[in-house]
């Protein structure tokens, strides 16, 4: 009697479809904390005094010095525009509503209009 040669395959097959299974139900377990993490609840900033820490989220977009890159300079603009856009985003630009609250939104542009 021979050996069949699609018992292997079927094995490997069988293996990778309970390997599938039980990684699924690990990934179940954290869906709280995944479902946290893409809404931003990953990512805490504490308030500060001057803004400085909470306008580390900006620098991708405008440069280290705020002078611009992908977006523009924002040395100058007015406080209640920048909490303008911080709470109700810019329509087709990375600037969506509600990236900020209200609060931090201020002490941001209390930080940039120091900024010369």
């Amino acid at each position: 009697m021979k050996n069949n040669p699609v018992v292997p395959y079927i094995l490997i097959l069988a293996f990778g479809i309970g390997l599938i299974f039980f990684m699924s139900l690990t990934g179940a377990d954290n869906k709280k904390e995944i479902a946290a993490e893409k809404e931003g609840g990953g990512e805490k900033t504490e308030a500060t005094d001057d803004g400085s820490a909470l306008v580390q989220s900006c620098i991708a977009c405008h440069a280290a010095d705020l002078t611009g890159s992908v977006g523009p300079n924002l040395h100058g603009l007015d406080e209640a525009r920048i909490v303008d856009v911080l709470t109700n985003g810019i329509e087709g630009t990375p600037m969506q509503p509600g990236m900020k609250t209200e609060a931090e939104a201020k002490e941001i542009a209390k930080y940039i209009s120091t900024l010369k």
